[in-house]
């Protein structure tokens, strides 16, 4: 994740693990050793902490701090549903497909 505020997110909808528990609350410590398990659009990521620093510094240095553990088979996300009849408005029959798939999820 960029930016703080989209990682405290997604630990308040529980898409990140520490160590295989899950993140509580943004403010956890992690150190060198955690596993961190992350869950972002669909996508899996693992990583390692090697180590941690106590300033910012320069994307070079955070990205020997880490170890990526992500399976190379992981999910990548959800594949968009193709349309029927890409380019042109659904017809009657197209509609009431969707419909009743939607039925279906409610």
């Amino acid at each position: 994740m960029k930016t703080r505020s989209g990682a405290a997110r997604l630990i308040a909808c529980g898409k990140v693990r520490i160590n295989g528990e899950r993140a509580l609350k943004p403010s956890r410590l992690v150190r060198a050793g955690d596993v961190l398990t992350t869950a972002n659009e669909g996508r899996l990521a693992v990583v390692r902490v090697i180590d941690a620093i106590d300033r910012r510094g320069p994307a070079s240095v955070a990205q020997t701090l880490y170890e990526d553990l992500t399976p190379k088979d992981a999910p990548s996300g959800h594949k968009p549903l193709a349309p029927a009849r890409a380019g042109e408005r659904p017809t009657k029959r197209d509609r009431r497909r969707l419909d009743a798939f939607r039925a279906g999820w409610t």
